[in-house]
């Protein structure tokens, strides 16, 4: 199914994605696991161009999550380096596109540097209106969740469902519509637990270096095509 077809049927208002298999991707290339990480960035690239251009409003990305620190020293430097280098030439596209970046997970624990040019990124492109990438980043659920109950905590407000959201990184982003994961791994890996709670789940695969906007589309119609109850009959 091509994108002009895509804009007759309702589309997700929001998209997360489990980005995996970039290191298996490379291997069976006989490359080293940086190449995969390399080309999986050009994918969210194009990923990215392509959900703008069909009128996805939120694109989340699972980039680095809370236990990606214990991946070899170098392969996290590695990381660290191509999520700065990422931003810094992406924000041009941004501007350029009406993308706005927001950042969801703890990023106290990464470089002033790197602190820096997210927070750089973030408000250069608080203005943009069209598509928001939203970057999951030292991010793992239970650890957003566990900070929100001590935000609730801190401003004495009672534990009820709207209030624990409004304390979750996620507080001003809709609830997932689909929750996309590449690589054939079959499982959330303690990515948005709370907000998938009703998302429609897709697994592939094909891992995230191959993964294409062919491959969205029909996820996608799939998607517009599917019934969603949310525990109604």
């Amino acid at each position: 199914m091509n994108s002009s077809n895509l804009t007759k049927n309702p589309l997700p208002n929001h998209i997360a994605m489990i980005m995996d298999g970039n290191g298996r991707w490379a291997k069976e290339r006989g490359l080293a696991r940086t190449a995969g990480h390399k080309e999986g960035a050009e994918t969210v690239r194009k990923i990215t161009i392509h959900c703008t251009k069909i009128g996805i409003k939120y694109l989340t990305l699972y980039a680095f999550s809370t236990e990606n620190w214990s991946r070899p020293k170098l392969e996290v430097e590695y990381l660290m380096k191509l999520l700065d280098g990422y931003l810094k030439q992406e924000l041009d596209f941004f501007l350029k596109n009406n993308v706005r970046l927001k950042v969801i997970g703890d990023t106290s624990k990464f470089s002033k540097k790197l602190q820096e040019t997210i927070k750089n990124t973030i408000e250069k492109t608080s203005g943009c209106s069209g598509l928001t990438q939203v970057l999951a980043l030292n991010y793992g659920s239970k650890d957003e969740i566990i900070r929100a109950i001590k935000k609730l905590n801190e401003q004495n407000l009672e534990v009820t469902e709207e209030n624990l959201e409004s304390c979750l990184d996620t507080k001003d982003i809709p609830a997932v519509d689909i929750l996309i994961r590449t690589s054939g791994e079959v499982r959330l890996s303690n990515f948005l637990l709370w907000q998938v709670a009703y998302a429609e789940m897709f697994f592939t695969q094909t891992y995230w270096p191959d993964f294409n906007e062919m491959e969205l589309d029909d996820i996608i119609s799939d998607y517009v095509n599917r019934e969603r109850r949310f525990g109604g009959v």
